[in-house]
Parts: C-alpha cells; structure tokens; sequence
C-alpha cells in the first residue's frame, strides 16, 4: 500500500522537495504504526536538507547522512498522530492511542505514516492541545528542557536567551518562567511582540543593541543561535554562572572546556537526551498551563517547499507547522 510523503533526493533549496508516494511501513514486533496528522518545519530539517552544518562536522555529517543526498530521504524529526497498529511485542500502547514524538536521526516524519519503537520518544499527547499544537513539542521543548535542567535555575536568577523567537527559543522562555527566572529575550524587531506574550519580561532586539556589549549580569545565558561574542558572554555571567550553547563551533566548544576547567564559570553543550520521561515532563507542563506552542504559519504537506522556503527566510516566530491529510485509500 502506498502513502504520500514528501522526499528530499538530493541537497540544496527548497525546490529539491519532492511530493511523491512511497511504500507505507509495517511495524516491526517492537514498533507501532502511527497515522500523523501534524509535522513541522523545523530549522533542523531546512539546514539538513541545505546541508548546513559547521565546518568541522561537515565530512562526519556528509558521511553518516548521505554523500550526494540524504540517505533518508523522508525528513521530519517531530510529529503527532494516532497509533494505527502495533507490533505484536508492544505493550505500552494500543491502537487509537493520540501520541506525539520526536524521530531525532531517524527523521520520517514527513509522511502520512512512521513506524517507531515503542520505547522511543514517544508519548501520549496532551489532553489540551491539538495534533497541530503539539507537533511543535518534541524537538524545540526537548532541547529547552535539556539545557535549562543542566543550568539548575534558582528561583529570581536572571536568564538571557538568545534566539529566543524560533522553536527552541520560544520554549525556553517559558521554562525558564516555570522555574521562577527573570527572561531576557534576544531575537530581530518584528519578534519581540512574541517574546512579552509569553512571558519575557525583557526584550532585545539584536537588530539594535548588541546584548554582549551592556553592562547587566546574568546568572544563564542561553545561545541557542550560536553566534553570540563568547568571550563577551562570558564576561557578563556571574561568578558560578553557565554559557549554554545548543549550537557550539568548534571553537565554542574547546574555549568552553577550557573556561570550565579554569573558572567557576560552566560551558555547557552536551547533546540533548532524547528519553520519553522529557516529553512526559513537557506534557505535564503543558496540561498545567505552564507552556504552550508558538504557532507562526500552518501550511499543509503538498505545500513543504513553500514552508521551508519560509523557514529559510528566519522570519519565523516559533514554529510552522505541516498538516497531513488522509483518505481511505492511506
């Protein structure tokens, strides 16, 4: 049985997006079969289709994705959906269980159906969101949550985040909140409105003002672009404070052993854990009103280049949602 997916088969702009039908899977002992009735357009997705990735990672990332394309062809590293079927071995969920899931490396989620281990991360989505909603969840509220949890934020501790409009972003500062920080938000003109509406209590537009050139101290930074002065941001931490960075070069990542090493002061860039007690964490957090997507744009599958084209232009406030639609033939 065929199901419509979208196929990146070679890398490059957007147009390399091709809206095909492909092989429906069948869960393995250990999987479920989940129906998806929402993905995203995740900057990751748009920089592996691009092929954009610091220069030191290039030949390790070229080899382990594909030389001249991507050897998964369906991207997609979020979704929500329905379970559909399950493999004989699965017993924490059933058929007609509403999930939401992150694919992490093995993507394909940009298809009308994704096989996943049951013990991947994978959870039952929140009673009060939508599939559209809670799609946005796992990538950019996984790795807020990573990182904020390793700076053991203090009630009243000030905590800057920059890049605070995107999909990780945007959950940061809501976390943040939760754990009782003052936020500053760093992101461009047009999404600072975005940033107070969900809880910033300062903006700063980059456009404007460079963050690392002012005399406040904070107890976190959070860069979660990569491109902020390290030096400066160091500077501007207080005495035991910690430089998180979801997006280190090389040189980020060498300076920030050293400085962790010689100081008081903490580097930290470690791989986000992709385990499903996180996204039960965001669940909770969700389904207390604590946090909530940042929904930009929604635009349905047939229509993903145009929503990576979007994505590309780093307008984008949150996230851009993709909608899947099925027929009885899927």
């Amino acid at each position: 049985m065929k199901m419509k997916a979208i196929e990146c088969t070679k890398y490059g702009p957007p147009e390399v997006l091709q809206f095909t039908e492909v092989e429906k899977p069948t869960p393995k002992d250990n999987e479920v079969l989940i129906k998806i009735h929402a993905t995203t357009a995740f900057a990751g997705d748009c920089e592996l289709r691009k092929f954009k990735f610091h220069l030191w990672l290039w030949l390790l990332a070229r080899i382990g994705f594909g030389i001249r394309g991507p050897r998964q062809k369906i991207l997609g590293q979020e979704l929500s959906g329905e379970i559909e079927a399950v493999g004989k071995d699965v017993t924490q969920f059933k058929k007609g269980n509403q999930v939401f899931a992150r694919t992490g490396i093995g993507l394909g989620a940009y298809a009308q159906y994704k096989c996943l281990p049951e013990d991947g991360t994978l959870a039952i989505k929140p009673a009060n969101m939508t599939y559209e909603q809670v799609a946005a969840v796992p990538t950019g509220g996984l790795e807020a949550s990573h990182f904020l949890k390793k700076a053991n934020i203090q009630s009243g501790q000030k905590v800057l985040i920059n890049g605070a409009g995107g999909s990780i972003g945007t959950f940061a500062i809501q976390i943040a909140k939760y754990y009782g920080a003052e936020v500053t938000g760093v992101d461009s003109t047009n999404k600072l409105d975005t940033l107070r509406s969900i809880g910033a209590d300062h903006v700063i537009d980059y456009t404007q003002e460079d963050f690392t050139k002012s005399n406040e101290i904070y107890d976190v930074i959070f860069d979660v672009v990569g491109k902020s002065s390290f030096s400066r941001s160091i500077k501007l931490l207080k005495q035991s404070g910690r430089y998180l960075l979801a997006n280190p070069g090389l040189s980020h990542m060498v300076r920030g052993r050293w400085t962790s090493m010689t100081s008081n002061k903490k580097v930290i860039f470690a791989a986000t854990s992709e385990k499903t007690v996180d996204l039960i964490f965001l669940r909770e957090l969700i389904e207390a009103g604590k946090i909530k997507s940042v929904i930009d744009r929604t635009y349905p599958l047939e229509q993903m280049v145009e929503a990576h084209r979007y994505v590309d232009s780093g307008n984008k406030k949150g996230n851009v949602v993709i909608t899947v639609e099925h027929n009885d033939k899927t």
